[in-house]
């Protein structure tokens, strides 16, 4: 019998009741293609259990499943004693692991080779391939499609949030099976897309090279000479002393510029028109005011979705000032793996105020290149500069902060032009590198698009 859903009441013979799960019940009317033929999936699964104990002072790969056919990944190494589950399972690369209690929001995959020999509890289950009958690659991509996670569905039962995943309906379950041949078609088609995609995101990475290289080369930076914190007397030049201590009078990213000056921020006469820290907001859960936080600020981008609401009545007493204009910089100041980060503000970002990890520093313009003070600053160069202040810290809270931004140096390109130029000239670079990332998500949609067309109606 065809089972049809209606909006309200669906009927079924009682003869074709299962078990008591709606998916199982309503959802076998999944999209496969009559192209191909079609075996269950115990024809080339068979359960494997290899039990192990765990041992205290012995160290175990862990293995995790991602939801939504993403994959399997190590989930951590731990020391038996570490483990309270002492009796588990072992896995090895090529097989099959799901989730039972997840694979209906398709927790599957199969194990790659750096997990070879990790455990899992009794919550996963590991099979065996036939992989005379079915192509790895075929495998991986066909669980980790939507109406496999279907399928998955239908072989679940429960009335909670926990349904667990029946085996022996999942694997009496019929999916296509083409040939070998078949099947390897299918997925050299797959990868040709995308490894032209992979190949961009290198090509991406090379971007970024290529632009700190044509910035170094155009500003004469390059590595230099360290100092180094030696034994006996050490000799600082005192144009160069910006305040008193050892590790302050021998901080050096060991950087240099051949072809101009380097000058802290704070000795940079007349560049800083205003520098200050954001403002530490009064939170509001529903609001049209809204403040920017280190979420919000990338590499020279920043995102509005990750910005919290605020109380209006607070947000309205902020002096004028604070607020963000074209052409001010917004700094990440505090977070290890987030201090550092700097962002040019745009037009489109004018009027938004931000919070106190985060300084604004507004340069004058007719002195140095806004755009071009953050591409130096997201540099190499200026990225040394931010940790060696991080390693001079005291406290381990990582704090830059406006005294330390001061210190920044930065060379004395007098020649504004030029400045424009080298702008213009990494604004070409950025935007083949856009291009790349608006192509390479098409090919990765078309690879899984062209994959499904060949596998469901």
């Amino acid at each position: 019998m065809e089972n049809v859903k209606k909006t309200f009441l669906n009927f079924l013979n009682f003869t074709d009741l299962e078990n008591w799960s709606s998916y199982s019940l309503l959802g076998k009317n999944l999209n496969y293609t009559q192209k191909f033929q079609f075996a269950k999936i115990g024809s080339f699964l068979k359960r494997n259990k290899t039990p192990i104990d765990v041992v205290d002072g012995q160290f175990y790969k862990r293995a995790t499943i991602k939801i939504n056919g993403q994959g399997i990944f190590l989930r951590d190494i731990k020391d038996g004693k570490e483990i309270g589950t002492k009796k588990q399972f072992l896995i090895s690369k090529g097989q099959f692991l799901l989730s039972k209690i997840d694979a209906r929001n398709g927790a599957f995959g199969v194990v790659p080779e750096e997990l070879e020999g990790a455990i899992i509890t009794g919550n996963f289950w590991t099979f065996d391939v036939d992989y005379s009958l079915v192509n790895p690659f075929y495998l991986t991509l066909l669980t980790g499609t939507k109406e496999f996670q279907k399928l998955s569905q239908t072989a679940s039962v429960g009335t909670t949030n926990r349904n667990y995943l029946q085996e022996v309906d999942f694997l009496n379950f019929k999916v296509p099976l083409p040939t070998l041949q078949e099947q390897q078609e299918i997925v050299e088609a797959y990868f040709k897309k995308i490894n032209e995609a992979n190949q961009l995101e290198v090509d991406g990475k090379n971007i970024d090279q290529e632009i700190e290289k044509y910035l170094f080369t155009e500003l004469g930076i390059s590595v230099g000479n360290k100092k180094e914190n030696k034994k006996g007397l050490n000799l600082v030049e005192f144009k160069d002393v910006l305040e008193w201590g050892t590790d302050k009078l021998l901080l050096s990213s060991g950087f240099e510029s051949k072809q101009f000056k380097l000058k802290s921020l704070s000795k940079y006469e007349s560049l800083i028109d205003d520098v200050f820290r954001g403002k530490s907001p009064k939170y509001a859960d529903k609001s049209d005011k809204y403040i920017l936080n280190q979420k919000c600020n990338r590499w020279n981008k920043i995102e509005l979705e990750f910005a919290k609401t605020v109380v209006p009545e607070w947000y309205k007493n902020i002096d004028q000032k604070f607020f963000t204009k074209e052409g001010d910089i917004i700094i990440n100041s505090t977070g290890e793996g987030t201090i550092g980060r700097a962002s040019y503000v745009s037009k489109e970002f004018e009027g938004l105020i931000y919070d106190s990890h985060i300084l604004l520093i507004r340069l004058n313009s007719s002195i140095f290149n806004p755009e071009l003070f953050v591409e130096l600053f997201n540099s190499d160069f200026g990225q040394s500069q931010v940790n060696q202040i991080k390693s001079a810290q005291a406290t381990k809270q990582t704090e830059l902060g406006v005294n330390n931004l001061l210190k920044i140096e930065i060379p004395v390109v007098q020649d504004v032009e030029k400045q424009k130029l080298i702008v213009e000239e990494i604004k070409v670079f950025r935007q083949t590198a856009s291009e790349n990332i608006i192509k390479i998500e098409e090919l990765k949609h078309q690879a899984n698009e062209e994959f499904e067309k060949e596998i469901f109606q």
